[in-house]
């Protein structure tokens, strides 16, 4: 089993404080052992990735991510007998998770050198009752700063499957307090 060097991967969840430009929430334990699991998992080490397939589950502490294909590219450096993992792209059915948070898209970009996950393709974040679409999330997890914007693959599917675009807008609903 590879156990990528992921520091902060899953942090990025406590992020998703439903806005356009949110900090986190809570800090997550990025040093927390990652759990790994799919259908199948196919090593390439010519290519130095690692492809994992059929409902791929990685969870680290109370983060966990779920995708159709994951593919970790990783360096030749082995550090306590694993290889360096530097970039993780999830595909299909992209969720990342934590106790309060959602985010929701087609497609996640991990690039862990520089700290950033973007996800792209119909982004629906969630917290409680509250929820904002938009066509691309990008989180800093050296800064905290979650920034979604209509970029990118906004739209849903026709029932021919070819993708639509969003026209470029965010969108969301808030719930508000009842008064009395």
């Amino acid at each position: 089993m590879i156990r990528p060097a992921l520091p902060g991967f899953l942090a990025t969840i406590g992020l998703l404080a439903i806005a356009g430009s949110a900090p986190a929430q809570t800090r997550h334990d990025s040093n927390a052992p990652i759990d790994i699991s799919a259908n199948a998992i196919e090593l390439q080490d010519k290519q130095r990735r690692a492809v994992f397939t059929g409902g791929a589950v990685f969870r680290q502490s109370t983060m966990t991510l779920n995708a159709d294909r994951v593919v970790i590219a990783y360096t030749g450096q082995i550090t306590d007998g694993a290889p360096q993992a530097t970039r993780i792209d999830a595909t299909g059915n992209v969720v990342l998770t934590r106790p309060d948070q959602t985010a929701r898209s087609r497609f996640a970009v991990y690039d862990i050198n520089r700290r950033v996950v973007t996800m792209i393709g119909g982004v629906r974040l969630t917290q409680g009752a509250n929820t904002l679409n938009g066509g691309r999330l990008s989180i800093d997890l050296d800064t905290g700063r979650a920034t979604i914007d209509g970029s990118g693959v906004g739209g849903g599917t026709t029932s021919g499957g070819t993708v639509q675009q969003s026209g470029g807008r965010v969108t969301g609903r808030f719930s508000v307090p009842k008064r009395n």
